[in-house]
């Protein structure tokens, strides 16, 4: 087993972060603060490839050249619907540089979900793979004006690539046109209308997030750290690309996770930490111990949720370090963490987040009742916070940020404990909103597309619990007098119609489904149905 070092031998979070200069809380100016004091100095390995950072911030500024040279202006919207690669990093930093937006796209998306996105962000342009092409033309049909597209990914000799167009265009590097509180990134996110949000983050909260991350999770400036997480979620933006950025250090970037090469993949690039979701940690617990290889370096995971399988596994089997658990949300990223030097925890959120050296306040935190009255320790209530690194709001959408964000609160929509230690635990969800392997499925949407059968006449969807997923999907089905439809083809409605991630696990039939007072199915009658289970299909 390669040698890891031991925990009280890092560098404390405050100190690491006093050893780089100050900047202007752009994402140019926290790149060129970083730049020194060793250009040469790895960046990013993606593949094949290695950029240093010399190398890196070179190619960041003939990009936003190019991008400008193609009429992106600040404010401007650019999409990113591919799976995982450089080009993620190097179209933030230049789009940021000139102003403008980066919308990152999942690419497992449909053409119903990418039309809503892409049209709803009124992109400019779409950086896409050969994967995504077709989809995001079909997409983006009838937009107008039109969007411009660029491939990050594949040899699709229709579409130019990212790099021939940087080369054809010779442009110089544009002046800086950003500020620290413009807009960098509006990352769509399942909400309880059945339509994603676009939750907007400026470049002042990418930094501070990345900031925040160091103090969370002990990033160093040797670390080496690898992204197996997509790039169209906060977790592998805010915190992983982020909190590199932040210490100087180096990118793993993975094209998606891969439990059985996991192992491999960290111990050939020598990777010191990595985020992982809870079912890719359970995965790994449960794959073959042949695949285990301890060549590797890894001292810290990052992982939310931990069972003491994960905990037992990865201490005593994997040589991990430490563990570390958070929680944080697409709109308030780096709101919980369990300090690293704490004992070892199992599944809390931890204490509150705080700045390195506590030089700012970071996050505060209500639990409160239905009618908004702070409430005691042990007892139940929805999470309140409030945060630096707060969303600006939803893009488009005055009336859900109107609701979510409160005299300067953000309503989570979670139900949380609170010990006497301070510490905090999750119990449940509010929203109507479905956690599967780190995907947040709504189950409204679902519950529109199912409702949209010929041979339906009611549908609830619900999350229910699974060992591995955390969250399945759950369809509760009414049919129609006289129609009959199987659970495998209800499925079959849902994978025609969107990402394979949503269809749901289980279909139940029933005759009638509960509802409120004024006519609304009741959700949570129905997930106080143990039998539902039990009674369903299973179908995948």
């Amino acid at each position: 087993m390669a040698s890891k070092r031991s925990i009280a031998d890092f560098i404390k979070p405050a100190a690491v972060l006093a050893g780089f200069p100050g900047h202007d809380y752009t994402l140019s100016g926290l790149l060129q603060s970083r730049l020194q004091p060793d250009a040469a100095r790895p960046c990013i390995l993606f593949n094949d490839k290695t950029w240093t950072w010399s190398e890196f911030v070179d190619a960041v500024g003939k990009t936003a050249g190019m991008l400008a040279a193609r009429g992106i202006r600040h404010g401007d919207r650019v999409a990113v619907m591919a799976g995982n690669s450089d080009a993620h990093v190097r179209m933030l930093f230049a789009l940021a540089r000139l102003g403008a937006i980066m919308v990152p796209v999942n690419p497992d998306y449909g053409v119903e979900e990418a039309r809503y996105v892409l049209n709803h962000a009124g992109v400019s342009a779409v950086a896409c793979s050969d994967a995504t092409l077709a989809v995001a033309r079909a997409a983006t049909a009838e937009m107008t004006p039109a969007p411009w597209f660029m491939r990050v990914l594949g040899e699709d000799a229709s579409v130019p690539s990212l790099d021939a167009l940087v080369a054809a265009s010779n442009a110089v590097v544009p002046a800086l046109a950003a500020q620290a509180d413009d807009t960098v990134v509006i990352i769509y996110t399942s909400g309880t209308t059945g339509f994603p949000k676009g939750v907007m983050h400026s470049q002042r909260s990418f930094c501070l997030s990345g900031e925040r991350e160091i103090e969370r999770s002990y990033l160093q400036a040797r670390n080496r750290a690898l992204i197996v997480l997509p790039m169209f979620h906060i977790n592998a933006l805010f915190y992983s690309v982020a909190g590199t950025f932040v210490v100087g250090g180096c990118l793993v970037i993975a094209p998606r996770f891969s439990a059985s090469q996991f192992w491999k993949l960290a111990a050939d690039t020598q990777v010191t930490r990595a985020n992982v979701m809870l079912a890719g940690m359970t995965i790994l617990t449960r794959r073959p111990r042949s695949e285990y290889d301890d060549r590797h370096c890894l001292e810290i995971i990052v992982c939310g949720g931990l069972t003491d399988e994960i905990v037992d596994t990865c201490t005593q089997e994997f040589g991990i370090k430490k563990l570390v658990e958070g929680f944080g949300m697409t709109e308030v990223p780096g709101t919980f963490g369990v300090p690293v030097e704490a004992q070892q925890t199992r599944g809390s959120m931890g204490a509150p987040g705080i700045y390195p050296g506590n030089k700012m306040p970071w996050t505060q935190v209500r639990i409160v009742d239905d009618e908004g009255r702070d409430v005691a320790d042990g007892v139940t209530g929805e999470m309140l916070v409030r945060m630096p690194t707060m969303l600006q709001g939803y893009y488009k959408d005055a009336e859900q940020t109107a609701a979510a964000i409160r005299d300067g609160w953000f309503y989570t929509g979670d139900l949380v404990c609170r010990n006497e230690d301070g510490w905090y635990s999750f119990i449940a969800r509010k929203k109507d909103i479905i956690r599967r392997r780190g995907e947040n499925i709504s189950g409204a949407e679902l519950d529109r597309v199912i409702g949209t059968h010929p041979a339906v006449s009611g549908v609830a969807v619900i999350a229910v619990s699974d060992d591995i997923s955390g969250e399945e999907a759950l369809a509760v089905v009414v049919r129609k007098p006289q129609q009959d439809v199987s659970a495998q083809e209800i499925a079959a409605w849902c994978g025609e119609r969107l990402a394979a991630f949503k269809v749901p696990r289980y279909v139940v039939f029933t005759d009638d489904l509960p509802r409120t007072p004024t006519g609304k199915v009741a959700k949570h009658i129905l997930k106080k149905d143990v039998t539902l289970v039990t009674r369903a299909v299973a179908v995948r």
